[in-house]
């Protein structure tokens, strides 16, 4: 056994991700033995007591389109979110009748992915997944779809797992799909070759990386995938990328998938949810100045250093910060609403609590409230 598949078997708290169109039929009804298949596997691999699992589970509008008499996914959000609502509770009934078979429990945790990125949201959802893995239960997540707007896009999901295996500190994260892993090539094709370990970026610069999925219930594809082994590999996250029905051997650390191998360092830190899950409701203009100390020196942003602001938001909300050219260069949650803001433009902290009050003399974006964009 390679070192690679060793840090499979070895893994304790395992993230699962599946999507739709491998839970799902072709009308887009869920199919009952595709998913107790996935759960035989699940249920397996945790039997001993020694590995935790949480499913990351797509297919909530999938399910919702057979009842409603929808024959295909619908393109206006009113109908997504009308169909999440319906689907997403029979696909959680799915999931407790099928785990109901081998004695375990399942509990729903709906995320949205914008909340997560704020303090108090975040540590809420680590204490939430983390007391239903001690208590010996499956926490299957999915995104809120039946309120998200800006969250219901392409591939969501498989960023979301990302995020969520680095939220709950996993060991593991398995990406399943209808691929049986990362090929160099269209794998239709004669003569590709499945890529059987990632090192780093460089490893596939050179593959062209397909965007679409063979079936029609889900959004994601190869592309999101591969960012999703992206993001969790930056964050100290090592991923498996397989198909559904190669979960089996994935589990077991057999040959079979993409090995990304870990390429940053693990922490318990939110702003990976802020540069990767959050919408930027405004942005702020910073001078020379403000950038350099932003974003090399990692200071938090003071309102001298802003030059214009751009946008409707509130305090708490997520803004992009740009240099003078426009370049998104780090991503806040900003301390002040747009319209008090151009008030503050240019001006010391000290002269602004003097002559506005206490509550001024802060920061416009702490730089524990702030993440860095990679260039």
């Amino acid at each position: 056994m390679t070192e690679a598949r060793q840090q499979v078997t070895q893994a304790r708290r395992i993230v699962v991700k599946v999507g739709s169109s491998s839970l799902t039929t072709a009308a887009g009804g869920l199919d009952a033995d595709r998913v107790d298949a996935l759960v035989d596997v699940l249920a397996k691999v945790r039997s001993g007591g020694e590995k935790e699992i949480v499913l990351v589970s797509s297919g909530a509008i999938a399910a919702g389109l057979a009842p409603l008499g929808l024959a295909r996914r619908p393109k206006d959000l009113a109908r997504q979110q009308a169909a999440a609502s319906v689907g997403q509770g029979l696909l959680v009934a799915r999931y407790t009748a099928s785990f109901a078979r081998y004695g375990v429990r399942v509990g729903q945790v709906l995320l949205t992915s914008d909340d997560t990125s704020r303090r108090a949201h975040y540590r809420n959802a680590y204490r939430t997944l983390d007391q239903l893995l001690e208590m010996g239960a499956v926490p299957v997540v999915n995104e809120n779809d039946t309120v998200a707007t800006d969250e219901i896009r392409f591939g969501d999901n498989d960023r979301l797992a990302a995020l969520v295996a680095h939220l709950v500190r996993a060991d593991l994260l398995v990406l399943l799909s209808d691929v049986d892993g990362l090929y160099d090539g269209d794998p239709s094709r004669p003569g590709t070759a499945r890529i059987e370990e990632v090192r780093g970026p460089g490893d596939i610069a050179h593959v062209q990386i397909g965007s679409a999925g063979k079936a029609g219930v889900g959004t994601g594809g190869m592309v999101t995938k591969v960012e999703a082994a992206r993001i969790a590999a930056a964050a100290g996250v090592p991923v498996v990328l397989t198909s559904a029905s190669r979960a089996a051997d994935a589990l077991a650390g057999r040959d079979t998938g993409t090995f990304f191998h870990a390429t940053g360092r693990r922490s318990a830190d939110r702003l990976l949810w802020l540069a990767h899950a959050s919408t930027p409701q405004g942005s702020l203009t910073l001078d020379e100045g403000a950038v350099r100390a932003v974003v090399h020196g990692r200071k938090s942003l003071l309102p001298a250093g802003i030059d214009s602001v751009d946008g409707e938001f509130t305090a708490g909300d997520p803004v992009e910060l740009r240099d003078t050219e426009g370049r998104p260069v780090a991503r806040g949650l900003v301390n002040f609403d747009a319209r008090e803001i151009p008030q503050l433009l240019g001006r010391s902290t000290r002269e602004l609590a003097r002559e506005l009050g206490p509550a001024y003399e802060r920061e416009v974006v702490h730089r524990d409230d702030l993440v860095v964009l990679e260039g």
